[in-house]
């Protein structure tokens, strides 16, 4: 898919303070668990294998916290590690074949040079797998027109458009969601934003029972941060949906906590949702004191994609007994805990 569809009411204040803290701290929250209703067909619950990518940084980190967690937790899923970096000049060919045959991939941060012209390795998985981000300014079609004048393109399809106006939509609809937010700047980008939401608008006919709004994206983050509450889902062209994501884990309580998934046709990749600080530092690093949440929560994501919502339900729940809890905490949550401490803490959780 070419876009990014965001759900807010996943991020809601806990109740109370933080250890150690006077103010109260912006955590995740999570609907209340389902009922599962449906018959299994004979099979469905047969262990799944899953591409992992433990990445750069703080990935083999936190990948090693959610391999931990499930093999706890007796997941029905098992992984096919494979060694990738951000350095590297294409993703090898036989991590793309792995993800094509498993169709699901769990991945930590990879980094991403700055300038000097070397393509993103997320950029090139996304493009291989048909997922989303890979239209708008993330199309990477730039050239140099004469010395110190660069042109960078803008692309813009009716089709990845619609796809992912549907997708936003039928999460809505599935998910009993009340209202789907369309981001956009269509009074500078007339034609490109003006074809976004022209799709969202025809896609949005077809569910009368879900209100449908439309807000400039400068206006959006602004009213992110003095009123998230009246969002609920929000689909928007790629560069917007980065921004949008990033300010939203910022208002949750910081990267650490956000979870994310790119869902194609075929394939989907579940990784950190907020892509400020997906590597971490070294002295993160060093110390062994990376927050886990956020993948561990893009698990359980993953889990419920491959239709094991009775999994995903015990995990998000174990994760939000740790965090309200308040004594297992990384330092971005305002505590001293070690990644390590927190799987722990999750496992010790576990129904």
């Amino acid at each position: 898919m070419a876009r990014r569809a965001l759900t807010l009411p996943a991020l809601r204040r806990l109740s109370g303070p933080p250890a150690g803290a006077g103010a109260a701290l912006l955590l995740p929250s999570f609907q209340p668990a389902r009922a599962v209703t449906y018959m299994p067909r004979p099979g469905d619950g047969a262990p799944r294998a899953v591409t992992l990518i433990p990445g750069d940084g703080i990935g083999p980190l936190v990948t090693s916290a959610v391999e931990q967690v499930m093999s706890a937790m007796h997941a029905p899923v098992y992984f096919e590690a494979y060694e990738v970096h951000g350095d590297m000049k294409r993703v090898p060919e036989e991590v793309i074949e792995s993800v094509r045959k498993n169709k699901v991939c769990l991945k930590g941060g990879l980094r991403t040079p700055v300038g000097g012209g070397v393509s993103s390795l997320n950029m090139q998985l996304r493009k291989e797998l048909d997922l989303e981000n890979t239209e708008g300014e993330y199309s990477g079609l730039e050239h140099e027109v004469v010395p110190g004048v660069v042109e960078s393109l803008k692309v813009i399809t009716k089709f990845c458009s619609e796809r992912i106006a549907k997708y936003a939509f039928e999460y809505a609809y599935l998910n009993n969601r009340k209202k789907v937010t369309a981001v956009h700047k269509a009074n500078i980008m007339k034609l490109a934003d003006g074809l976004f939401l022209e799709s969202c608008r025809e896609v949005a006919t077809k569910y009368p029972s879900i209100k449908y709004n439309e807000i400039i994206v400068d206006n959006c983050c602004m009213q992110l941060v003095s009123k998230p509450e009246q969002f609920d889902v929000m689909v928007t062209p790629n560069l917007y949906g980065n921004l949008v994501a990033n300010t939203a884990a910022g208002i949750a309580g910081g990267t650490g906590v956000m979870p994310g998934g790119n869902v194609g046709a075929d394939t989907a990749v579940f990784e950190q949702g907020a892509s400020a600080g997906n590597v971490g530092n070294e002295k993160i690093v060093e110390q062994k004191k990376a927050n886990p949440v956020a993948l561990l929560l893009s698990s359980a994501m993953m889990l419920r994609h491959l239709q094991f919502p009775s999994f995903a339900d015990r995990l998000e729940t174990a994760v939000k007994r740790v965090i309200s809890e308040g004594k297992v905490r990384t330092k971005d949550l305002v505590g001293d805990s070690t990644t390590q401490e927190v799987v722990d803490a999750v496992i010790a959780k576990l129904d």
